[in-house]
């Protein structure tokens, strides 16, 4: 069972345990940023963080439509939003639109994150090991597909060897993607898909400070 206790920007998170007080995270309240998450949907822990990224805002409404592609290549391929489109690494959301790449790696220390379905958990996010690999866990018994927000969905596509990958190629009928949905592939690229998760807390130590 989880509590959360709400106190002028900032709230507390107990696990209940042994002793239901005795394992207390307090976070401070952010405006939502999004994690692009690479984990199998059962999972709730594992290695890879390093792959992870993060949208610091809402990459959508910075995006540009696939119909509008020429246009961002007549800019030099830059967005109006000010982002600059990398033709070797690009990114597609649900309904089409061409988004900024995310910030790699997700910083290590302890998220409050959730899919706004049914579940709200901690993330902690370690700090890469000899070999850069990170690992990951979610509390609250939580797996990934819990804490996904499945109506919004993401998808990397880079070139295939020896292919052609442009959002030229993209099919605009496959748009919108339905909730939980897989994204569309594009002719002569690779396509990894993401998960899409809510961070609205982080985390905040006695000092107040981010841990």
């Amino acid at each position: 069972m989880r509590y959360i206790l709400f106190v002028i920007g900032l709230f507390s998170v107990w696990l209940a345990g042994g002793n239901a007080f005795a394992d207390t995270v307090r976070f401070k309240r952010i405006p939502t940023q999004f994690i692009a998450a690479l984990a199998e949907p059962g999972a709730s822990s594992g290695k890879g963080a390093e792959h992870w990224g993060v949208w610091e805002v809402d990459p959508g409404p910075r995006g540009v439509w696939l119909r509008n592609f020429g246009q961002l290549l007549s800019a030099g391929g830059v967005a109006p939003s000010n982002w600059t489109f990398d033709p070797n690494d690009w990114w597609l959301d649900e309904n089409g639109l061409i988004m900024e790449q995310p910030r790699f790696p997700l910083a290590p220390g302890q998220y409050l994150v959730t899919g706004r379905r049914a579940a709200t958990a901690i993330l902690t996010v370690h700090p890469a090991d000899a070999r850069g690999v990170q690992s990951w866990e979610l509390g609250n018994r939580a797996t990934i597909y819990d804490v996904t927000h499945l109506k919004c969905r993401s998808a990397r596509y880079t070139p295939a060897a020896g292919g052609s990958c442009s959002p030229d190629m993209a099919d605009q009928k496959s748009f919108p993607v339905p909730p939980g949905g897989v994204m569309p592939p594009v002719a002569g690229c690779n396509k990894q898909d993401y998960a899409v998760l809510f961070i609205i807390g982080v985390a905040w130590n006695s000092e107040g400070q981010a841990d």
